[in-house]
């Protein structure tokens, strides 16, 4: 064995051993268009059906894979289509019973989420769009395993402003009907702009409708093999190297996550999808994204250079994962949700990350306003506001944003609320108190900027 093979299997193993390298997530994608009918009790049967059918294996499978490569795969998930598109055919709509189905289905299959529950409303709502986000807060709160998202915005559509109006109150009723939990439901909701249907990570995953039949979409995560990375550089390294070794480490970790999925499709008999190489972050020490701003120089995330270092940060995760996989695609780049980061929890407890601050950071990170946990008392047209900002960003720079946003029941600013495992634990932060409540209710739709006719 030569010593460069031998360097390289050290650095992997060091990677997943010290520095928290894992398969965040292996996706089964399912097209449920099949599935529609006009009886819900049929619909809810076929769904049910078929995911049991291709998703059996899927948890085995990756045990296996796990066994065989040594690399950790830490959840196993399934994305459907929307499911407004595939209730719509039923005479009665009942999606909250379509919901428990997926809910069952991912029971017993073994999956720790199932995302699709959602609706593509960018341009407007049809009756079954309606009739899916009204059931949100019920299905949420009487589910365990679903995940819903809502397109409400796009670069070629602009913003649905009745959509977002809608979510504003469907946001805060979801987190009421969960009180008991913290509001946990509205931490498995999310509003997009400019969504894509191929994104492995939840809560924002489903099965676009432009996607295959099936096919396994994996998620790579790697904060803590970045972060050291850039601590074995030499002091005062410059900004072009620094940019150098995070393209060479997301190489590596783009690699790593094209091994584990490629065989793992192929032991399940389904295509391989894509390679979503995102900084996602846990609560676990040394597993953050805030921390690799601290690497940089930075004394804390939400000090000034913040927002260029996640720039530079994003742009390089991308450059170096295009170089490893002909087939990235989802997300792919830095996450910045405060409950799941370590670091970020700090800067938030500490006072150094502000919400405005974060929603600055949002015009160059890959998702938006995530995990972020605010007063209960906050208007749900406020919530409105926030969501209508948010897309503004995605819409005008061509990118997806998102907004998950907790309004945690009975809290105020300087509490916190907890709700364990990957979801982790947030401060309340404040959010500005002005009203937003003529300008959201105005309804219509917000135009899609110029670039938008470049046909």
């Amino acid at each position: 064995m030569s010593s460069i093979n031998a360097d390289s299997i050290l650095e992997t193993i060091n990677m997943i051993r010290v520095h928290h390298l894992d398969i965040r997530t292996v996706t089964l994608a399912l097209s449920l268009r099949d599935c529609c009918d006009t009886n819900v009790k049929a619909v809810g049967e076929k769904i049910y059906n078929k995911i049991t059918k291709y998703a059996k294996n899927l948890v085995t499978t990756a045990q296996e894979i796990e066994d065989e490569y040594s690399i950790p795969i830490i959840n196993k998930r399934i994305s459907v289509t929307p499911i407004s598109l595939v209730g719509e055919s039923c005479k009665d709509y009942d999606y909250v019973y379509l919901a428990k189905i997926l809910d069952k289905a991912a029971r017993d299959v073994g999956v720790n989420f199932i995302g699709g529950f959602g609706a593509l409303v960018e341009k407007g709502c049809t009756k079954g769009d309606i009739a899916l986000i009204e059931s949100i807060p019920e299905a949420l709160a009487q589910t365990e395993r679903i995940c819903s998202s809502v397109n409400v915005a796009s670069s070629k559509a602009g913003i649905n402003m009745d959509a977002v109006l809608k979510m504003g109150t469907t946001i805060k009723q979801a987190a009421e009907l969960t009180k008991d939990r913290d509001g946990i439901g509205a931490a498995k909701l999310v509003c997009f702009c400019n969504v894509p249907g191929d994104n492995p990570f939840m809560a924002g995953a489903f099965h676009g409708y432009g996607e295959p039949e099936c096919a396994l979409n994996v998620g790579v995560s790697g904060p803590g093999v970045v972060r050291a990375a850039i601590e074995s550089m030499p002091a005062g390294a410059s900004f072009g190297e620094m940019a150098n070794k995070i393209k060479q480490t997301a190489y590596k970790i783009t690699s790593t996550g094209e091994l584990v999925g490629r065989e793992m499709a192929k032991k399940m008999g389904i295509p391989f999808g894509i390679i979503d190489l995102s900084l996602a972050p846990t609560p676990e020490i040394g597993d953050s994204v805030a921390g690799i701003f601290q690497a940089m120089g930075l004394e804390h995330a939400g000090a000034h250079g913040t927002t260029a270092a996640l720039a530079m940060l994003n742009d390089a995760v991308k450059k170096g994962g295009i170089m490893a996989s002909s087939h990235v695609g989802g997300l792919s780049g830095a996450f910045i949700p405060v409950s799941e980061d370590a670091g970020m929890i700090e800067a938030a407890e500490k006072g150094c990350l502000t919400f405005d601050k974060l929603e600055a950071m949002t015009s160059v990170c890959s998702v938006g306003l995530d995990m972020i946990a605010i007063p209960g008392d906050t208007p749900a047209d406020t919530i409105s506001g926030i969501i209508a900002d948010e897309m503004a960003i995605g819409m005008i720079n061509k990118k997806t944003t998102a907004v998950r946003i907790i309004p945690a029941p009975d809290k105020k600013a300087g509490d916190k609320v907890v709700f364990g495992g990957l979801l982790g634990e947030a401060p309340i932060m404040n959010v500005n108190s002005l009203s937003s409540t003529n300008f959201v209710q105005r309804g219509g739709r917000i135009p899609a900027p110029i670039h938008s006719l470049n046909n």
